[in-house]
Order: structure tokens, then C-alpha cells, then sequence
């Protein structure tokens, strides 16, 4: 009987071990998180800048122009500014209240709280592509991302040029 209770307790030991990933090496589930959005995200430090760009795609328009969707976020206490952004190397008409970008204080792209525009006017985007996005700053510099054209529909369906 105390033989029994002694194996019972080191099964219940081993599996408890097992059960918090202990011994899941390198190729553990926690370590392989994928990305839940479809937009691409960069972060650009320097010693004065702190910019953090998030969910960026372009929405392919049936003209074959492209709206871009997403935020830029300045964590540093220097602002910057947005000089333009380019699509597959073709310059956006970029339109905003202001393209100083202050400590958080978003520059958002489409969606209710939008506070800018960026249009790329007949670049042949099609939707399912994959599209180089250029965003050149007054300080932090020149940062391109590989971003997904979506299609105008489902949450992209209010996106227009």
C-alpha cells in the first residue's frame, strides 16, 4: 500500500512537470506566438526618436489606387514629423492636420478616429499582394515595412480614396 501511495505521488509529480512546459525545450507552443493582425509593425529608436508604427496595410481600391491604414505612435519626448510616405515606390498624397508627430499623440490612418490620409494615387495595387510601404521622417529617417493589400470589404469596406 505505501509503495503504491510513493508511485502515486511520483506520477503525479512527473506530470505536473510536464503540464508547465518545464521540460518543452526550444520548440515550445509559448515560444512560437504568431501575429493576430494582418498589419505590419516596426519600431524606430534613435537617440532622439521613439516611433512605434502599428497595423499598417493598404486597401486596394478598384481604380487601382491604395488608402493607407494604420497608427504611428511617438514614445519619445522629442516630437518629429512625417515628411511623406511612399507605396511600391510611388509617393502618397499624405493629407493631415499636422504632420508633427507629439508624445503620444497618435497619427492615425482611417477608422473613426482617424486624424490623416495617406492615398497612393494608380499604383495597380491589388488586393492579396504584398506591397513595400516607405514612411520618411523629419528625424527618426527612412523605415519601409512589407505590408498586405486587403480588399474593400468586411472591416475595410469604409476605406475609400
Amino acid at each position: 500500500m505505501q509503495l503504491r501511495k510513493v508511485a502515486l505521488g511520483i506520477l503525479v509529480v512527473a506530470s505536473l512537470s510536464t503540464l508547465t512546459a518545464c521540460g518543452a525545450g526550444e520548440n515550445a507552443a509559448s515560444r512560437n506566438i504568431k501575429k493576430v493582425t494582418d498589419g505590419a509593425e516596426t519600431t524606430i529608436t534613435t537617440a532622439t526618436s521613439d516611433l512605434k508604427l502599428r497595423g499598417f496595410l493598404v486597401v486596394a481600391q478598384p481604380d487601382g489606387s491604395g488608402v493607407l491604414v494604420g497608427t504611428i505612435v511617438n514614445a519619445s519626448e522629442t516630437s518629429d514629423s512625417l515628411l511623406g510616405i511612399a507605396v511600391n515606390n510611388s509617393l502618397a498624397t499624405v493629407t493631415a492636420a499636422s504632420r508633427e508627430i507629439l508624445q503620444n499623440a497618435p497619427m492615425i490612418f482611417e477608422g473613426d478616429s482617424a486624424n490623416a490620409k495617406a492615398v497612393v494615387p494608380a499604383a495597380g495595387i491589388k488586393a492579396g499582394s504584398t506591397v513595400e510601404i516607405s514612411f520618411f521622417f523629419k528625424d527618426a529617417g527612412v523605415v519601409t515595412v512589407s505590408a498586405i493589400a486587403r480588399d474593400k470589404r468586411d472591416t475595410y469596406a469604409g476605406v475609400t480614396a
